[in-house]
């Protein structure tokens, strides 16, 4: 017989709604700051990417090639993280994924001073923030993916949305993990708003910086918590 998953730590969940929160704030970078680019959400990247192969003015193929393929690198990276970090305690696999995207965020703003979002130059700047942020969040996708967190990628809302309408008890259903799935709705909606006036007021480096200090602090912080002492499966 097979042996019957662990349940998923409580504390897991306010971490990864934390972290949604940030890809908000990637997102208001990299579409408002990188040409209309999402680096953490590659439906947008793929749908943008038809447009500019026809030609449509302001969007440009190269951006979207770049997101995707670094992205993929970063999901890459993680499985092999993932792998390495089996039977180890749990708590060092998630501060390990904290430090790479932070130090990832890090570099990016500081390839951001002297970068200008509303011109999007230098352009090596621009896919040098475009590569390295879409790694970063490859990371976190690839990791997340392996955690298997129902109804928190921290990423991606279409099927959390989809659920809370799907499963809610007007269709007869019991609402399962509304609490999570609104909070995850929450979560990005207010990243993405903190995101757009940081990006906004003050350009690229400063949002980059405090995602970075919101994944890496909030990640150590929860991670002290006794129930992450247990094996990653």
């Amino acid at each position: 017989m097979a042996s019957k998953a662990p349940p998923t730590p409580p504390v897991l969940v306010p971490l990864l709604l934390l972290l949604s929160a940030t890809t908000g704030l990637v997102d208001a970078i990299s579409v408002l700051g990188l040409g209309r680019v999402f680096t953490a959400n590659m439906t947008g990247n793929v749908v943008f990417l038809g447009f500019a192969a026809v030609g449509t003015p302001g969007y440009r193929v190269p951006l979207y090639i770049v997101a995707i393929v670094f992205f993929m690198i970063g999901a890459l990276i993680a499985g092999r993280t993932g792998a390495a970090h089996h039977g180890k305690p749990l708590r060092r696999w998630l501060i390990t994924a904290s430090v790479v995207e932070a130090i990832l965020l890090w570099i990016s703003a500081a390839i951001a001073t002297g970068y200008d979002y509303k011109t999007l130059s230098p352009e090596p700047q621009l896919y040098a923030i475009i590569a390295l942020t879409a790694v970063a969040m490859g990371f976190r996708n690839g990791t997340i993916r392996q955690l298997k967190i129902p109804d928190l990628t921290t990423t991606v809302l279409t099927l959390t949305i989809t659920g809370l309408a799907a499963d809610s008890s007007l269709t007869g259903g019991d609402n399962p993990n509304w609490g999570r799935r609104i909070g995850s709705v929450i979560a990005i909606l207010l990243g993405a708003a903190v995101g757009a006036w940081l990006v906004l007021a003050y350009g690229l480096m400063p949002p980059l910086v405090i995602t970075g200090l919101l994944i890496f602090g909030g990640t150590i912080a929860y991670a002290m918590h006794p129930s992450l002492a247990r094996p990653a499966a």
